[in-house]
């Protein structure tokens, strides 16, 4: 019998490991609905979990451990037998897996920009002088610190859901998001205009889900591979490949984005810089989408010729 006839026979049980926030359920609700449409005969189900980094809310990721605290205890879900895979948005994926864990699919990717959303004021540069923004992330307190230095950046933490409460409570004249999140919770109307990338460049992975899996179940891997879509799976590579050699995390302000170029390549671009926008090393490479690996390591170079790793030195001790 062939593979795919296989696999359209599979009748097994699937668990799906997800934060319980409203946009990670919808994730996994997506990713159910694909694995429910190639394998109908299958029984796919969803375990709810809190984890570490939905319960800190007080203090910034960097200061707390980054992003690993919102992917572990669904990787001790898998471990224990409880889940057999996870979904995750990739940017919330630390760059290097602990032992015994890989993805298994990158998913297409949704919007990758950065999102304005306000009650008061269309755009960034509507903002007055003083005016409060909120983000979550490094690399924008970086981008608008930059652009923007009459704005105050402060640190916005909490679920989609609470972050657009604390706007609405008037907390802040206007918070950064990712226009993915919106978009797939049904709420373009909050966003009052989108960040192009050259001003703001998204992080590694932005806009992109993957299912992460024990590393030895290479039988689930095979009923996973349909989900996998190569043009995404090759740029978040790319993009991931960079910001692992500066040994990417929340605690650094690092950027990268990759978008198809000509019928076979990649343009990846990326950026370090301090929080506070003082200093800033940018640079972009071109070349074979078949080698994502290898593009992220030029661009690496190329950042370091920018002193990009004394940048990043002088980040990590303010840290």
């Amino acid at each position: 019998m062939k593979e795919s006839v296989l696999k359209q026979a599979f009748s097994g049980k699937l668990v799906i490991a997800s934060r319980e926030s409203r946009l990670a359920m919808w994730q996994a609700e997506h990713v159910r609905s694909r694995l429910q449409e190639l394998y109908p005969q299958a029984s796919v189900d969803i375990l709810g979990m809190t984890t570490r980094g939905d319960q800190i809310l007080d203090r910034t990721l960097s200061k707390v451990g980054g992003k690993g605290l919102f992917v572990k205890e669904l990787e001790v879900a898998m471990s224990d037998g409880h889940a057999d895979l996870a979904v995750h948005s990739l940017k919330d994926v630390p760059m290097e897996l602990p032992d015994g864990f890989c993805l298994a699919a990158v998913l297409e990717r949704e919007d990758p920009r950065d999102a304005f959303v306000s009650s008061g004021f269309a755009s960034l540069a509507e903002l007055p002088p003083g005016a409060v923004v909120g983000t979550s992330s490094l690399r924008r307190q970086a981008l608008i610190a930059s652009h923007f230095p009459h704005l105050v950046v402060r640190p916005l933490r909490g679920n989609l859901d609470t972050r657009l409460g604390k706007l609405d409570r008037g907390e802040y004249a206007a918070i950064i998001l990712a226009a993915a999140g919106l978009k797939r919770l049904g709420l373009p109307e909050r966003i009052r205009s989108l960040l192009d990338p050259d001003d703001s460049l998204p992080a590694p992975g932005q806009g992109a889900m993957a299912i992460e899996i024990l590393s030895g179940r290479p039988e689930l891997l095979a009923l996973l591979a349909p989900l996998d879509h190569a043009p995404t799976s090759a740029a978040v590579t790319a993009e991931r490949t960079l910001s692992r050699a500066f040994g990417g995390s929340c605690q650094i302000p690092l950027a990268a984005y990759a978008v198809a170029a000509g019928d076979a390549g990649l343009r990846l671009r990326g950026m370090v810089a301090m929080p506070d926008g003082s200093r800033m090393a940018s640079a972009e490479v071109t070349g074979p989408a078949a080698d994502p690996e290898a593009l992220g390591l030029r661009l690496a170079d190329a950042l370091r010729a920018q002193d990009a790793e004394q940048i990043l030195a002088a980040c990590r001790s303010d840290a």
